[in-house]
């Protein structure tokens, strides 16, 4: 039960077989204040409804309830049952083919840049391991003079062109 201090209107939690019937002192452990308590007869009396529930009018509602709730199950069956129609018909149907030619021209740019990217990628990363390259394979040293050479080249036309 829960009981309150008259002094400072702190709540305590205390269990009930730890006042008699006749009552006993309590002490606020907040305040400290002292007073008798007892339980008061009001309090243990069982709540009674004083209506009657009808119970005609409690089954008719319930059945209503059910009746929609069946009905929502229902609809929401056939929606499904559509969505599932319709993926079926997609998944049957042609694909489209789009012949946009701005869609392809995107598409050449992003591969090109992409091998631009991997090659510059494989070139600093021979360029990287060229000495041990070259000891393992002697003869490799020649190829890769001209290759970086031809790059040069390369390198100087862009800029002549800028």
């Amino acid at each position: 039960m829960i009981i309150t201090c008259p002094n400072c209107n702190k709540k305590f939690k205390i269990d009930n077989s730890l006042i008699p019937d006749e009552g006993r002192n309590l002490q606020c452990g907040s305040c400290n204040n002292l007073w008798f308590y007892r339980i008061e007869e009001d309090d243990n009396q069982i709540l009674q409804l004083k209506e009657e529930i009808v119970s005609k009018n409690v089954q008719t509602k319930f059945e209503e309830k059910q009746k929609e709730i069946f009905e929502k199950k229902q609809s929401i069956d056939k929606i499904k049952i559509n969505k599932d129609k319709k993926r079926e018909e997609k998944i049957f149907e042609k694909p489209k083919t789009s012949l946009n030619s701005k869609n392809r021209g995107s598409k050449f740019f992003s591969y090109l840049f992409v091998v631009i990217i991997s090659f510059l990628g494989l070139i600093i990363l021979v360029d990287t391991l060229k000495a041990p390259l070259i000891n393992v394979f002697p003869e490799l040293e020649i190829i890769l003079f001209n290759l970086f050479e031809t790059l040069k080249d390369i390198k100087l036309f862009i800029i002549d062109l800028l």
